[in-house]
C-alpha cells in the first residue's frame, strides 16, 4: 500500500491543486488522480481547482469539473498538490493547502521545496504523471485515467524526445496504451495541432528571434502588444520554446512573453550539460536541469543581459571541466 492509499483510506474530502498556468503534465496528473478517485474511492468528495486550462485538453474526462474558483474558507481532509515545486506556484490555491488537515505533494521537479506534510518527489522521473502512475494500482487504472496520464507524459517529454525520457517512461507509456487509449489523437490533438493564429504567432516569434553568445544561445520575445494584435493568450504560445531549442548549434534557448508591462514569463531549455534550473532558481524560479522557468522584470535588454551573464559563466565552467577531463585522459595515456 502506497502512502497515497494510506491517506485516501481515511479521507472524506480531497482538494487537488496544480501550479499556475497549468500545462499538460499538470492537467493530466490532476485529472488522472481525480478520475482514479472516482473509480477506486467513490466515497471521497474530490475537487480539482486550477487556473483556466487550455481548451485543447477538453477531451480528458473531468475537464468540465475543474473549478477556477479556489476555496477561501473550506477545509479539506487532504490536499494533493501535483506538479508544483513550490507553494508559491499554487497561486490562489495556497489558501486551500493551508486550510487542509493533511497534504501530499507529488512531483518530479529537482527544485521542489517539499512544502507538504508528505512529499513524493522523484526528480529522475519524466513527469508527475509518471510519478503518479507508480502510486496507483495499475489494474484499477481505467481508460479515462490512462488518457490523462499519457497526456502528461507526452507533454513533459516532448513526445518522448527529451532527455528526461527513460526506458521506464516508455514502459509506462506502453501500459497506458494497452488500456485502449487513442494515443495518436492525443499526441496530434493536444501537442502538435495548432490554430491559424497560433501558427502566426509562432512564425512571428521565430522571425524575430536573435542569437547571442557566438550563436550558442537564442531568444525570442512576445510582447503584450503582439498578443493583443494577434488576439492570443499565453495558452497559444506552446511550442515556441521547443522550436527555438532545436535551432542548429544552439546550446540554450530562451522564450519570454510579457504578462504585465516589463514583467516577463521566461522559459529556458538546454541542449547540453548547461543547468537551466540553477539559472532560473537564481531569479526565483525553478524546474529541471534542461527545462526551467522564472518570472523577471525590466526591459527586454535587462532580462537577456542578466540571463546571459549566468549562462556564459556556466558555459565557461563546463568548458573548463571538459578541458580538465581531456588533459587527464592525455596524461593517463
Amino acid at each position: 500500500m502506497t502512502i497515497l492509499d494510506k491517506k485516501l483510506e481515511t479521507a472524506k474530502t480531497v482538494l487537488i491543486l496544480g501550479h499556475v498556468r497549468p500545462d499538460g503534465d499538470c492537467i493530466g496528473s490532476c485529472l488522472g488522480l481525480y478520475n482514479y478517485l472516482e473509480t477506486v474511492y467513490p466515497q471521497i468528495k474530490a475537487q480539482v481547482c486550477l487556473e483556466e486550462p487550455a481548451g485543447k485538453f477538453a477531451y480528458l474526462k473531468g475537464f468540465d469539473q475543474i473549478s477556477t474558483l479556489f476555496p477561501q474558507d473550506t477545509s479539506y481532509d487532504l490536499c494533493l498538490c501535483l506538479d508544483c515545486s513550490d507553494e508559491s506556484r499554487l497561486g490562489e490555491g495556497i489558501r486551500g493547502l493551508k486550510l487542509a488537515e493533511d497534504s501530499i505533494c507529488i512531483d518530479h521537479h529537482i527544485t521542489n521545496t517539499k512544502y507538504c506534510r508528505e512529499n513524493v518527489v522523484l526528480p529522475e522521473a519524466s513527469s508527475t504523471c509518471e510519478v503518479l502512475f507508480g502510486l496507483l494500482d495499475e489494474e484499477k487504472i481505467t481508460k479515462e485515467t490512462a488518457e490523462c496520464l499519457y497526456t502528461g507524459i507526452v507533454h513533459d517529454t516532448g513526445v518522448f524526445r527529451y532527455s528526461c525520457t527513460s526506458s521506464k517512461t516508455m514502459e509506462i507509456a506502453g501500459k497506458l496504451m494497452d488500456k485502449g487509449i487513442n494515443f495518436t489523437e492525443i499526441i496530434d490533438g493536444s501537442f502538435f495541432r495548432k490554430t491559424y493564429v497560433q501558427n502566426q504567432i509562432l512564425g512571428r516569434a521565430l522571425l524575430e528571434s536573435i542569437t547571442f553568445l557566438h550563436g550558442k544561445c537564442i531568444f525570442s520575445v512576445v510582447r503584450l502588444k503582439d498578443m493583443d494584435f494577434y488576439g492570443v493568450t499565453s495558452k497559444d504560445l506552446d511550442g515556441i520554446i521547443d522550436q527555438l531549442r532545436i535551432t542548429e548549434g544552439v546550446h540554450c534557448a530562451i522564450f519570454m512573453y510579457e504578462i504585465e508591462p516589463q514583467i516577463f514569463k521566461v522559459s529556458l531549455r538546454s541542449n547540453t550539460e548547461l543547468n537551466v534550473a540553477k539559472i532560473a532558481g537564481f531569479f526565483g524560479g525553478g524546474g529541471h536541469v534542461k527545462a526551467a522557468g522564472c518570472t523577471m522584470s525590466g526591459t527586454i535588454y535587462d532580462v537577456i543581459n542578466n540571463l546571459s551573464g549566468h549562462i556564459e559563466q556556466q558555459m565557461i565552467q563546463l568548458e573548463g571541466q571538459k578541458k580538465e577531463k581531456e588533459d587527464d585522459t592525455c596524461t593517463t595515456e
